[in-house]
């Protein structure tokens, strides 16, 4: 009986986590904060826009359709554009970012700073929404 109860109990928990993990997916963070960027993600920026940067790393599944995603986006929307830094190989990039897992992506300006951050894959719409008063013309519906 004592194996049957702790058996529901463990199934309870990783349900909980699971319901927790899929609401945090996609999410947006707002935030206005130019922290030093890594040399490797200000090589990415790409002027005079909003650069959106995805962070991936070789193994992740999920990478693949943010990067789809964002690369429709950027190629649809001025003033947009898309670079992918894999940081399998750079955990002191992902560390300074504050970046816990993958893909992260960062809306960041010509000069830094960091518009917007989503954890996971995006959702398009709701991104675009977010990107709308950082961009000069109004991004593609």
């Amino acid at each position: 009986m004592t194996g049957v109860v702790a058996l529901l109990g463990a199934l309870a928990v990783a349900g909980v986590i699971g319901v927790l993990l899929k609401v945090r997916e996609g999410r947006i963070k707002t935030s206005a904060s130019s922290a030093d960027l890594p040399p490797a993600v200000r090589d990415l920026l790409a002027p005079p826009g909003v650069t959106l940067v995805q962070l991936s790393t070789t193994f992740c599944a999920p990478c693949r359709h943010a990067k789809v995603i964002l690369r429709d986006i950027a190629d649809r929307t001025d003033g947009l554009e898309h670079a992918e830094l894999d940081v399998t190989n750079l955990p002191d990039v992902a560390a300074s970012l504050g970046v816990m897992r993958t893909p992260t992506t960062l809306a960041l300006t010509a000069d830094g700073v960091e518009v917007l951050r989503v954890g996971g894959v995006p959702k398009r719409d709701t991104l675009l929404e977010a990107l709308r008063p950082h961009l000069a013309g109004n991004p593609v519906e």
